[in-house]
């Protein structure tokens, strides 16, 4: 397969192919040694961009080395992976013309607190790399935080309720600063 690496619109550098691919073929193969989630975790654990594919279950990773980790993520893809026998192979999708970024949806489900950002510029650009699966459990995670903080501060109020809640003004410091920035009198 002739493909070639350069600068992408998506993200700093990718894999381009310089010939045309037909649909189903088995393009190139993600290589890298096969190590621990938590052994990469620790080896990546300051850096900002890692190159990392997980196999199975995800205990083990593919540290990236080769063409294949230019490959980069898109919502609408032209390829996809498949892994084989704990081998990961990037499959097209459709045809795909000379001179095309080849791309794969990288359907994330780790990363701790990082966005993971999309970059893709599809129109059904979903605006983050992580799964859909795995969006919908971030957003019940958030919102199930978010009721629990909620009821901690309900709680807190009613244990002690003329103390200040922090970052909420009681309804007499609303209104004088409402009218502090509207008065006329107090404007420099």
């Amino acid at each position: 397969m002739s493909l070639i690496i350069r600068s992408s619109a998506i993200h700093a550098a990718g894999c381009y192919t310089t010939a045309p691919i037909p649909k189903r073929t088995r393009i190139v193969e993600y290589t890298g040694p096969h190590i621990s989630k938590e052994r990469a975790d620790e080896k990546y654990q300051d850096s900002p961009t890692t190159y990392l594919f997980g196999l199975g279950n995800g205990e083990t990773v593919i540290d990236g080395f080769g063409l294949a980790m230019f490959i980069n993520h898109s919502c609408d893809p032209n390829c996809e992976t498949k892994e084989v026998k704990g081998h990961v192979w990037i499959f097209s999708l459709r045809n795909i013309a000379d001179g095309e970024e080849l791309t794969y949806d990288y359907n994330l489900y780790d990363g701790d607190e990082d966005e993971a950002l999309c970059n893709c510029g599809a129109a059904n650009c979903r605006k983050s790399m992580y799964s859909p699966e795995e969006l919908v459990r971030r957003a019940r995670a958030a919102k199930r935080a978010a009721a629990k903080k909620a009821a901690k501060k309900e709680k807190t109020a009613k244990k002690h309720p003329g103390k200040k809640t922090p970052g909420k003004k009681h309804p007499e410091e609303r209104r004088t600063t409402k009218s502090r920035k509207t008065s006329p009198s107090t404007r420099g």
